[in-house]
């Protein structure tokens, strides 16, 4: 899990501080990313479809990239074990 700003769809925002007015172009975002190794990744994609689905703009979007190797640096094993 990773803290990101964007804005994808989403207007900007006005607000007022000190009298001064200012625009909030980024709005505060939560990127996510997973790799599977054991169960297809159409389930796991359904699967956070489902959890994060609230019908609003800024819900979010998926991304599903093959991923060719996986090495876990401490052990050395690659492949899907590594995963």
């Amino acid at each position: 899990m990773t803290n990101v700003s964007g804005r994808g769809s989403q207007p900007a925002k006005k607000g007022q501080w000190r009298g001064e007015e200012y625009t909030v172009d980024l709005h505060q975002k939560v990127k996510i990313e997973c790799v599977v190794a054991d169960i297809p990744a159409q389930d796991v994609v359904d699967a956070i479809q489902d959890g994060a689905n609230t019908g609003e703009p800024g819900d979010g979007k998926i991304f599903v990239l093959p991923v060719d190797s996986a090495c876990q640096i401490r052990t050395g094993t690659t492949g899907p074990d590594a995963v």
